[in-house]
């Protein structure tokens, strides 16, 4: 099997970014009852200094968080690439605002964390990852296997792990499939409390439900409720929401955290970006 992208230590660019006054699982959990929003940049789907300029304007329009993956075959020098191209631009920008009297820099200590399509796809430029167990796969690979790969590599690296219980609910797209998921129906709301509960026991602090890239449909709300009774999870909602009504359906049903992808991807520019990423984020507040 071929190795995660291998270098001894961190590269320096992108190192000022991390927050000094807490870790990235901090921020994360840390929501104060606010749903943020979380823009999930694709690194196989634009180039590094594409990927970039979104990330900026996500941040500018509101978004709380930059997840870096997606696509499951992505090499990992591209992802690497795509995550030092956004430290570097976040670390200019903070420079930029420490220089104006006016500027916030704080603006731009957002976390850059890697949603990996397997233990191929990891950067030692990344804050943070999202260290997952797809918990209704029918593949060991998926439930340890890929996590075990990619461990040493993260140790080596230093990027901080956020444990997060990924639990992917009808209709499932592409990561249901390659996942090989038995996926969580609209209705299945005792199933996906029981799910909840396991990934509580078993000491996870993210819910990551997921309707999948490109989604038809969303998460049943009723489902996103039902997991919200189980204390201790921080949720996160993903696939499907590409309009400010559909984020703030999720946000109503207790998401903690919105992710939106698609809605990036198909943006015509930077300003229609922009537009769409601020109605989102003005829906969750």
């Amino acid at each position: 099997m071929r190795k995660p992208y291998a270098v001894a230590a961190k590269p320096q660019s992108g190192i000022a970014m991390r927050r000094t006054d807490q870790t990235t699982l901090e921020y994360t959990v840390n929501t104060s009852g606010i749903t943020r929003h979380v823009t999930l940049i694709d690194p196989a789907k634009q180039d590094p200094n594409t990927a970039a300029n979104r990330a900026m304007v996500a941040i500018e329009a509101g978004s709380a968080m930059i997840f870096v993956g997606g696509s499951t075959d992505t090499p990992d020098k591209v992802v690497h690439a795509t995550c030092l191209a956004i430290q570097e631009a976040f670390e200019l920008r903070a420079f930029a605002a420490s220089q104006d009297p006016d500027g916030d820099e704080t603006m731009w200590h957002i976390p850059v964390v890697l949603f990996p399509g397997g233990a191929h796809a990891l950067s030692p430029a990344a804050d943070a990852i999202t260290f997952m167990m797809l918990m209704n796969s029918t593949e060991r690979k998926f439930l340890v296997g890929e996590q075990i790969r990619g461990a040493p590599y993260l140790k080596k690296f230093g990027v901080e792990a956020l444990p997060t219980g990924y639990v992917v609910c009808a209709p499932g797209g592409r990561v249901g499939e390659v996942g090989e998921a038995e996926l969580i129906q609209p209705d299945d709301h005792d199933l996906v409390h029981a799910y909840a509960l396991t990934a509580q026991m078993y000491g996870f602090k993210l819910l990551y439900l997921e309707a999948g890239s490109g989604a038809s449909t969303q998460v049943n709300p009723e489902l996103i409720e039902r997991a919200r009774t189980v204390e201790g999870l921080t949720l996160v909602i993903g696939g499907g929401i590409r309009t400010p009504e559909q984020a703030k359906l999720a946000a109503d049903a207790g998401a903690d955290w919105v992710v939106t992808g698609t809605l990036t991807e198909d943006a015509a520019d930077l300003e229609e970006l922009r537009t769409r990423i601020s109605g989102v984020v003005q829906a969750l507040s």
